[in-house]
């Protein structure tokens, strides 16, 4: 009979079910196949005119059918299609899963196919007083809910049967990762035996490909997308703006026995701590990466011996992988250089809210099928930043044990420690 309870005595909480959805595909099986080939999602923006843009490459879902429909429309779809996965591998009712809902998703703003729709249906005066007068004249609620940043948990909500007021959270690029922290706290604390976690992001928009151009974040690698994110590697230049969705179904491991569901992974630690250094940047001391590592490891009850692969945030920044060098070294010492390291946005791109979500299921399906996806693109090593960081090739090894790092914008750092087996 397995421990039903952590080394601080909460209940222990199993995930018993995953989603995924990235440029690679939809589904899990499909994911895997391609993460582990070394196969990129990468591509040349088709969505919108790119014409003078430094960036014209993204990792964007564009095969579903709300690809064209605008971020809102989008982050649903992808949610909820991540989320179907989840509940039906856990053979949960999908219409009445009767636990919390966490959803990360982006930030929200009226779509430009909207913006001209309400433009263009009036002539009288221009600029903004034409689409403010119109917009207060409109009598439905569909445009009006793309609006609002709590509609697509309300929708997901009623669509899956959760329980209580559903919870939308936005912490920049740690936001999946946040949302399955915030399920595994509900858990430990008794106020539910089953949560479902998602991180879910359509929003590679246009203003957004400006906005992070304007801060020199993306790579400008156009002429081969594929080639464009190279984590850790010397010539580095930029993040990749990405789309897609990971959910988790987490349970408590007594819940889950009982009712005889499949185990697929533990989570055994979260660490959260935020950084007030600067809007965008990282503190170039590392320290509060640091503390967000070793406080998941002391959530976990581990010792930095015990973790057997980090799932990197590997955003391929030049400063953003740099300070993750840092934190990883200071807190795995000399063994830094030996572990395996590997980033899956080499392959995915940044999938932004998403990110923590899509990097916990790929950490989980690591541990379950005793490989370590690739970092792809890995020809110039930095001098400067030593790691195993499985370079271009999948690696076959028994994992237990993951750190899963999400460092986000404006301080917003969460990592995440999972197990195969429960202790």
């Amino acid at each position: 009979m397995a421990n039903l309870r952590d080394h601080m005595g909460r209940p222990i909480v199993a995930v018993t079910g995953i989603g995924v959805v990235t440029s690679l595909g939809v589904g899990k099986a499909d994911n895997w196949e391609a993460l582990t080939s070394g196969k990129s999602g990468i591509h040349p923006i088709t969505r919108f005119p790119v014409d003078h843009l430094n960036t014209r490459i993204s990792g964007m879902v564009d095969f579903l059918p709300s690809s064209s429909k605008g971020a809102s429309h989008l982050t649903y779809e992808l949610a909820e299609t991540a989320a179907q996965e989840a509940v039906s591998e856990a053979g949960l009712d999908s219409g009445d899963f009767a636990g919390p809902l966490f959803l990360a998703s982006p930030p929200v703003e009226l779509d430009w196919a909207d913006r001209f729709s309400l433009y263009n249906s009036d002539k009288n005066d221009g600029g903004a007083e034409r689409l403010l007068r119109v917009a207060r004249g409109l009598k439905e609620l569909d445009i009006f809910e793309t609006t609002q940043f709590g509609s697509i948990a309300d929708q997901l909500a009623d669509r899956f049967g959760t329980r209580g007021l559903p919870i939308t959270l936005s912490t920049a690029c740690a936001s999946g990762a946040t949302a399955i922290q915030l399920g595994v706290e509900a858990i430990r604390r008794g106020e539910c035996d089953k949560a479902l976690s998602i991180g879910a992001d359509g929003s590679a928009t246009a203003e957004a490909l400006i906005r992070f151009s304007l801060l020199s974040a993306l790579s400008t690698h156009n002429d081969i997308p594929e080639k464009a994110s190279k984590p850790f590697s010397k010539d580095r230049d930029g993040f990749v703006l990405a789309e897609g969705s990971g959910a988790l179904v987490l349970e408590s491991l007594e819940a889950a026995l009982a009712r005889g569901a499949t185990i697929l992974g533990i989570m055994r630690g979260c660490g959260e701590r935020a950084d007030d250094f600067h809007r965008t940047r990282s503190k170039p001391d590392a320290s509060p990466a640091i503390a967000t590592v070793r406080a998941a490891l002391a959530d976990a009850g581990l010792s930095e011996d015990e973790i057997d692969y980090v799932n990197a945030h590997g955003t391929s920044t030049p400063e953003n992988d740099k300070m993750e060098h840092l934190s990883l070294s200071t807190v795995f010492g000399e063994r830094v250089g030996s572990m395996p390291i590997s980033s899956n946005k080499s392959m995915i791109g940044h999938t932004l809210s998403a990110a923590g979500a899509v990097e916990a299921a790929f950490s989980l399906m690591t541990m379950r099928e005793s490989v370590i996806p690739p970092t792809i693109n890995y020809d110039n090593p930095d001098p400067a930043i030593v790691l195993d960081v499985v370079p271009n090739k999948k690696r076959n090894a028994e994992v237990g044990t993951v750190l899963s790092n999400s460092f986000g914008f404006g301080g917003q750092n969460t990592c995440l420690v999972m197990a195969r087996e429960p202790v």
